[in-house]
């Protein structure tokens, strides 16, 4: 018997009225320059009547425009001639005209995670928040974190809420914080650990900021101005401190005006599918982690994003001689005391990962190599294992002939999950006709789903560009993994989650 999964017809599609403002580089001094001298230019009179216009048409577009105007100001005041102070009129007018507007969705909406939400307060019996974190990609195939959020009723309909009109990207964390250690460490992969680096660093505590590394740096510059070794180190370095970094919203905004768009050297062209897990420590603390590639127009790196509330997170490199490719995903607790993945790291195979620090890789081991003919191309995840009493239950997606993507699922050994105990070896999900047609055609892609009241909810992409939702049986699925009948294993349950 083949399991199949159930569609439910929900379509998610991108929406480009979505807009969140960005600073607009012109990427040349001389022009900049031009814009504020013209600027300048204007009467006090001209100059109220266009901010006036500017909040007018943008105003009622955005969330806190005015604050974003003012920060623009800020970063571009080091272009004004003279220390004049300028009112608050100008320094909006002139924020304005070096800012944006972006749709972040407006190509494509896809790569969905779905987990629970961590507020499930004043929720009628029955029913369950959920939050759904999808991959936007704008102008320019700029991709970044979206989120929308629903419940599921008591009798398992699927009901998302209708979003905010305002989207927003949050405020760096300007002096993050380093644990020295760590970050030799981290250099000490990426081979920037030598007497040149150990001189840029010189001086720094157990804990450093970003701001305190940046002033060495240029210390030991400017003795060694011209020098292109050292000013390759200095670059390997901030670019690492860059690509460690926090984010916070402001609390009062909703999960679904949040938007985590690329900021680091790393994340320059996009940050792809995001994994979202619900990771329950050892002494029962909970944080919620996703795995996710970051693109900077050439090469991918895979990075860690960790938050406690949707408001504020921290982002991580991931490092070691195993973090390569796309699709690595984190079990949602550690295993016989250590932390485990699910990697591709050759592009085709799926492997196993175990580590005692979350941030450093080492090994891998061999666990699914491409078998069926709908997966002879490659194999990879959908999002992290999902415990069951049966076993770790892992959505996986193959690509076969004509590039057309299918998902299909394993089941891995609770306590050895090196161990597989079954897997499909037909799709439980393939394109249908009214899938087909997208931006990629014939794909059909997840980034990780739950199980609720014995139904294995799939959210998936369909095209690479809108996305949706299906079902499955847990109890029938895991009988087609095990050889079981469904009867033998109808009272499982899951475990996490």
């Amino acid at each position: 018997m083949s399991i199949k999964a159930i569609r439910t017809g929900i379509v998610l599609r991108p929406d480009p009225t979505r807009v969140l403002f960005r600073p607009f580089d012109l990427g040349s001094t001389t022009r900049t320059l031009k814009i504020v001298a013209r600027v300048g230019s204007m009467t006090d009179e001209e100059a109220s009547r266009k901010l006036d216009e500017v909040i007018r048409e943008f105003g009622g577009r955005h969330y806190k425009l005015e604050r974003f105007l003012l920060n623009r100001f800020e970063q571009i005041k080091a272009h004004l001639l003279t220390d004049e102070p300028l009112t608050e009129e100008r320094r909006l007018l002139l924020g304005a005209y070096f800012t944006m507007e972006y749709s972040l969705e407006s190509a494509a909406l896809f790569n969905p995670s779905m987990i629970w939400h961590p507020d499930q307060t004043n929720v009628p019996p029955g029913y369950k928040r959920f939050i759904l974190s999808l991959r936007a990609t704008g102008e320019g195939h700029v991709s970044s974190i979206s989120f929308r959020m629903g419940y599921i009723d008591e009798a398992g309909k699927i009901v998302l809420r209708q979003p905010s009109r305002y989207v927003t990207s949050p405020e760096i964390v300007p002096n993050h914080r380093f644990n020295r250690a760590q970050f030799e460490r981290k250099l000490y992969e990426l081979r920037l650990e030598n007497s040149i680096q150990e001189k840029m660093m010189v001086g720094l505590g157990d804990e450093f900021a970003l701001s305190e590394l940046d002033a060495q740096i240029k210390r030991v510059l400017a003795q060694f101005r011209y020098n292109a070794e050292y000013e390759t180190i200095a670059s390997g370095l901030l670019a690492l401190a860059k690509s460690n970094y926090e984010i916070h919203f402001d609390d009062d905004q909703s999960l679904d005006e949040r938007c985590i768009f690329p900021t680091s050297p790393n994340e320059t062209n996009g940050i792809e599918d995001a994994r979202f897990v619900q990771f329950t420590d050892d002494d029962g603390e909970i944080t919620y982690y996703a795995t996710y590639t970051a693109y900077n127009g050439r090469v991918t790196f895979p990075q860690l994003l960790e938050t406690k509330d949707f408001t504020h997170f921290s982002v991580s490199t991931l490092n070691g001689a195993e973090v390569s490719n796309k699709g690595m995903a984190l079990f949602p607790r550690k295993i016989n005391g250590r932390y485990a993945m699910i990697s591709r790291q050759d592009g085709e195979n799926i492997y196993l990962m175990y580590s005692d620090d979350l941030y450093f890789w080492q090994t891998k081991e061999l666990i699914l190599k491409p078998t069926f003919h709908w997966e002879y191309v490659q194999l990879g995840n959908c999002g992290s294992p999902i415990e069951t009493e049966a076993g770790w239950l892992v959505l996986s997606h193959g690509v076969g002939p004509m590039r057309k993507y299918a998902i299909g699922a394993f089941l891995l050994d609770l306590n050895d999950p090196s161990k597989v105990i079954g897997r499909t070896s037909e799709p439980i999900l393939s394109p249908d006709e009214n899938e087909r047609e997208g931006y990629v055609p014939n794909v059909v892609y997840s980034c990780g789903g739950l199980v609720n009241n014995g139904e294995l909810i799939i959210p998936y992409a369909m095209a690479d560009y809108a996305s949706s939702f299906a079902t499955v049986n847990v109890a029938e699925l895991l009988a087609e993994l095990t050889g079981q009948n469904k009867s033998e294993i109808v009272a499982a349950e899951v475990v996490a989650g």
